[in-house]
């Protein structure tokens, strides 16, 4: 798609621009951009590349039509201009509870894209109020976020592929208007901030960083527990106690780092937004705890075919990561699940005994009628033990 004829800015563009920025700021947007509608060729040639080596791991999002989440005109008819809005989901952790617990990344405790939708829905009526077509996106794949946030001036692109944002690193979820109205952009790209800095790669537990900006989704645990299947051997102790999402390169990163440490020294006692911040691994693994009521609680995360046995596969890998082999209720739990119907998580439950130094469990799959228990089996000698396994 070629890029659109230079727009003609009127005096009360700027103006509207203004007007419709404070409405987003107003509804809880942190930082708001703009850009033109033209599509992003670079971008779309990076995502069918990087597919192409099998880096995207099976991941569909906007690896599925790269064509149509870089060009904006796609999304509406005669779209001129981006409306790029920020909102931050940065805030305390609530205290690690006693018991095994999972963690989960700060961006999925709640529902912060519906505050970042209720910014963007805010900025479009604007549009709409002063005559012209406004169509709001955020987290539904039709366009790289990303991009769109990058050249609207709201930051760089990190060596960890995330948008940073200056003085405050990349604790942001991101959305676009797309529109037909004509505003004036930014004036320039965000410069570098990254210099030298390789944190991000050193602190990725599995080396998922490969390139500047360039990371290989089949070894990103943020992926890899949505991903469907076996849970792959080599990454299960990486994982550690990841139920969903992973902050390691965040976290690190120093832009973010100085907001990071003041959100997580304010009290969170009454944090209780945040109550998904931590999952019991039990209640998990729960067999009383059906999976209508799972997706009752986690459906907003995105969960491989909408099937809570990957939430469960995964728990069963954090239990055998942070459980304590002489508790008898963690040790009930690995044991049900040995013996359950779904040979995928047998499998992972074998895994999980092994791990846990529960010799017995494992042995008992030696038998197994299903290929991959029997593999897990095979291959439990070679599972170093966790810090609670038995001795």
């Amino acid at each position: 798609m070629t890029r659109p004829a230079a727009p003609v800015l009127t005096t009360g563009a700027t103006a509207l621009r203004d007007r419709v920025a404070a409405a987003g700021r107003d509804h809880g947007l942190d930082e708001v951009g703009c850009t033109d509608a033209s599509s992003f060729p670079e971008v779309r040639r990076s995502l069918e590349q990087r597919r192409g080596a099998g880096q995207h791991g099976g991941m569909s999002f906007t690896f599925r039509n790269p064509r149509r989440s870089t060009e904006p005109e796609r999304l509406l008819r005669d779209a001129r201009t981006l409306v790029v809005g920020a909102k931050s989901y940065l805030e305390p952790r609530p205290e690690r509870p006693v018991g095994p617990v999972a963690a989960v990344a700060r961006y999925a405790w709640r529902d912060h894209y519906a505050e970042l939708r209720a910014g963007l829905a805010a900025m479009a009526e604007v549009l709409r109020e002063h005559g012209h077509r406004a169509a709001v996106f955020a987290d539904d794949n039709a366009l790289v976020d990303r991009a769109a946030a990058h050249r609207a001036g709201i930051g760089w692109w990190g060596r960890n592929s995330n948008l940073l944002v200056p003085g405050a690193g990349s604790w942001f979820v991101l959305g676009s208007v797309v529109t037909d109205a004509v505003l004036p952009g930014a004036a320039a790209p965000v410069a570098d901030g990254c210099r030298s800095c390789t944190r991000c790669i050193d602190a990725c537990p599995t080396g998922a960083i490969v390139a500047d900006g360039v990371i290989d989704a089949r070894r990103c645990l943020a992926w890899l527990v949505q991903d469907v299947g076996v849970f792959p051997r080599e990454h299960r102790i990486a994982l550690g106690d990841r139920i969903y999402g992973c902050d390691d390169c965040q976290e690190v990163c120093p832009p973010g780092r100085r907001d990071l440490a003041t959100a997580d020294r304010t009290d969170a006692g009454g944090a209780g937004e945040a109550r998904d911040a931590w999952v019991s691994v039990l209640d998990l693994l729960d067999p009383d705890v059906g999976d209508e009521e799972l997706l009752e609680r986690f459906g907003r995360w995105y969960i491989p075919r909408r099937d809570p046995r990957h939430l469960r596969r995964n728990a069963l890998v954090v239990l055998g990561n942070v459980g304590d082999a002489a508790d008898p209720r963690q040790r009930a739990a690995v044991e049900r699940w040995c013996r359950d119907g779904d040979e995928l998580l047998r499998a992972h439950a074998v895994w999980a005994a092994a791990r846990l130094g529960l010799a017995d469990l494992v042995e008992g799959g030696r038998d197994d009628p299903s290929a991959l228990v029997r593999a897990e089996v095979a291959m439990a000698p070679s599972v170093p033990p966790a810090p609670g396994a038995a001795r």
